[in-house]
């Protein structure tokens, strides 16, 4: 019953903080921003801690995330900078949160190879638009596609619970896609709908993994 309760919290904040991001208030929308994003770290800590060191890593991340929501909803390079660090840090955690759950041999796909194009002309097309900040979101964009491949890995895994697998790889799917419309909301052209599909994808990423804490496990 809990976990239905925080999801009808968020699915109202996230209403609420759309409609804000419409507005142009940067405070307004931090406001509701803020405690929709603590709600992602608090339903991890509410779920079955199946894999300790996947929890932990996983709970880290998220609330890397939190930081990361917190310095993007404020003005200004330096915040930006800030909280680009933050998620590429987060990112890094899933990564070896899903590296416990992958075997080695499933790292190698063609999936991933289509990962890594994908990205490719994504960063292609990004690339007239990223002046001094090249470097970071260069690195950022090395990251996020490893953490996608690693959550295929995952995946592939037969010895991982279905349906912690499915929630591992569709919010990683999800983060990826988010993540080009704040790149084209920040880098190529500033308009409300980056927002108003980003961050729905965005939170429903962060919540699937949260719950993902609950329901992985190795045969």
């Amino acid at each position: 019953m809990l976990r239905y309760i925080l999801l009808v919290v968020a699915a109202g904040l996230l209403l609420c903080l759309l409609w804000a991001e419409g507005t142009d208030a940067n405070w307004l929308s931090l406001g509701f921003k803020t405690p929709l994003s603590i709600l992602f770290v608090v339903t991890a800590l509410l779920q079955p801690r199946v894999m300790p060191k996947y929890f932990k890593l996983v709970l880290t991340g998220l609330i890397l995330g939190l930081v990361g929501d917190v310095c993007l909803g404020l003005p200004g390079l330096t915040a930006f900078r800030i909280g680009l660090v933050a998620f590429l840090a987060g990112h890094i955690l899933y990564i070896l949160a899903f590296a416990i759950l992958a075997r080695g041999a499933d790292w190698i796909n063609s999936v991933n190879i289509l990962i890594i194009a994908i990205s490719g002309l994504v960063y292609w097309w990004l690339l007239p638009y990223l002046g001094e900040m090249l470097v970071p979101v260069t690195f950022y964009i090395v990251v996020i596609s490893v953490m996608v491949a690693a959550a295929w890995a995952v995946f592939r895994n037969p010895g991982v619970h279905r349906t912690g697998a499915w929630f591992i790889l569709v919010g990683a799917v999800l983060f990826y896609v988010s993540d080009i419309f704040v790149a084209h909301d920040r880098f190529v052209t500033e308009q409300f709908y980056n927002r108003f599909i980003g961050l729905p994808l965005y939170y429903t990423a962060q919540f699937l993994l949260a719950f993902s804490v609950g329901l992985v496990r190795k045969s």
